[in-house]
């Protein structure tokens, strides 16, 4: 007989609330796909692929039941939440500036220009927006290069080596390392097609669950009847990104790019702090009071520790 010594387990969840089941199960799975001695014993796999088709399940069925507004997102490729996402800006002095509440699925980087433009509204002269790897995509290049604002975001892996010149909906996920489809499924694969120093460009090609494919209500224009695979590829790389590969590089781009922890501890603030990790109603209009009234409460504690400096 074998024995495998496992680290860390999660505490086993006794109780009878959905999402602390959920959560339980979820951390299950991340802690056993990191032991491949136990993950890859075929009785063993099998177990974790049926947990992981039952977490989906539940998932759905929340979110058709419970709010009719929140939907699924993704903070890594193995963990997902259900519920909203606010996308915030601030200044120097730590000042939520502009802010914009969207379900879970939105991707980040497609409100920069909304939160942009909101700051500019507040009074706020923009000139240079540091944030992550999310909002390096290149409508926001070019959106920042048009208004003269310098961009301080390292491009994703997946961006730096290539990059997408279609509207049609998919969207990368920087926090797990994929693609997400317009229907907010999430690539189970990727795979880099080519070779380097060719003619032809090399390629990162995205693997989607074709069963799921198959049901879904928007699949027209998307997934071809009765294939037998779904993918989605970008090419590398564009002129535009290699302009802010080289802008990474220099001493200006990492000397601002330590600041980054602020925004980080803001973020901890706000949802540690404050209670903004849980949504205290139901529904997008809820959530957009919650926002408004507790970053108002965040930044009017900003503000007082300011006038006392």
């Amino acid at each position: 007989m074998v024995y495998f010594h496992i680290n860390k387990l999660p505490t086993k969840y006794t109780g009878t609330e959905l999402k602390e089941e959920l959560r339980y199960s979820n951390d299950l799975l991340h802690v056993l796909e990191k032991e491949p001695k136990v993950s890859l014993i075929p009785g063993i796999k099998e177990s974790m692929n049926l947990l992981e088709e039952t977490i989906e399940d539940d998932l759905e069925h929340m979110k058709s039941t419970m709010d009719h507004d929140a939907k699924i997102g993704h903070k890594t490729k193995d963990t997902a939440f259900f519920g909203y996402k606010t996308h915030i800006a601030m200044d120097d002095n730590r000042i939520v500036t502009a802010a914009v509440v969207t379900t879970g699925e939105k991707s980040d980087g497609k409100y920069l220009a909304n939160l942009i433009e909101k700051s500019e509204a507040n009074g706020i002269k923009v000139e240079t927006v540091l944030g992550d790897a999310a909002y390096s995509g290149k409508d926001n290049l070019k959106y920042t290069n048009k208004k003269e604002i310098t961009l301080v975001a390292k491009l994703v892996p997946a961006v730096s080596k290539g990059f997408r010149d279609k509207n049609d909906g998919f969207e990368f996920n920087k926090d797990a390392g994929m693609m997400v489809c317009p229907a907010g499924e999430m690539a189970s694969r990727k795979a880099k097609q080519g070779k380097k120093d060719q003619n032809t460009n090399q390629t990162i090609t995205y693997y989607f669950d074709v069963e799921k494919c198959k049901r879904c209500l928007i699949r027209e224009n998307c997934y071809k009847n009765e294939a037998k695979s779904k993918t989605y590829s970008i090419s590398i790389k564009s002129e535009l990104h290699q302009e802010q590969m080289h802008f990474e590089k220099t001493e200006r781009f990492k000397k601002l790019s330590r600041n980054r922890y602020m925004i980080e501890a803001k973020n901890s603030e706000i949802k540690n702090r404050h209670g903004f990790g849980t949504n205290k109603s139901d529904g997008l209009f809820g959530m957009n009071i919650q926002a408004a009234t507790t970053l108002f409460v965040v930044n009017l504690k900003r503000i007082l520790t300011l006038m006392d400096e």
